[in-house]
């Protein structure tokens, strides 16, 4: 198998992206475990500064707040885990929906709506889940940049999609579905 085949199966595993997901809902979840992300948009938005850490540290900068624990690789200053797309409101995975859905047939996450809001968080067998990965070294990277996205993104949607306008004015000059590079 060549390489280009390899990473691209890679990106089409639900599974790294459910792992993603869940340590970042396990930041938010916070220290009693009964926390939740509330809406797609801000999930979404959360995720997008998680897949594309030299954002994440443009934002920071951005906020006047330190990129200790975000430190960004080399390699993930020319490429992303998993290019986003450009949506109605700004970054956007078109699996959000499948990888959530598989998260709540798992018993790991939970969703309530709550008018037209979408509010996910995780269920007991999640957190615990969830707490393997962080421990794992894999996902170090996830689970303190996850931890930085709680500091200091804990905005609601609607706010964390302005501040994302207003940094990357460049994503918004891009075509619907066009993808996001770093």
């Amino acid at each position: 198998m060549d390489l280009v085949r390899a990473l691209a199966e890679l990106d089409d595993a639900a599974e790294l992206h459910c792992a993603r997901l869940l340590l970042l809902l396990r930041a938010f979840a916070g220290d009693d475990g009964a926390g939740r992300i509330e809406g797609l948009t801000k999930l979404a938005k959360l995720d997008f500064l998680l897949r594309y850490p030299v954002m994440l540290e443009r934002a920071l900068q951005v906020k006047g707040r330190s990129i200790a624990g975000t430190q960004v690789e080399d390699y993930e200053r020319h490429s992303v885990e998993s290019e986003m797309v450009r949506y109605r409101f700004g970054p956007w995975d078109h699996r959000y929906r499948k990888l959530l859905n598989l998260l709540v047939a798992k018993g790991l996450a939970k969703i309530s709506i709550e008018g037209r809001t979408i509010t996910v968080g995780l269920t007991d067998n999640g957190l615990s889940v969830a707490s393997d990965l962080s421990s794992m070294p894999e996902f170090d990277k996830y689970t303190k940049r996850s931890a930085v996205l709680r500091r200091h993104f804990n905005l609601t949607g609607t706010n964390l999609m302005k501040f994302i306008y207003d940094t990357f004015p460049e994503i918004l000059d891009l075509r619907a579905n066009a993808p996001i590079r770093p």
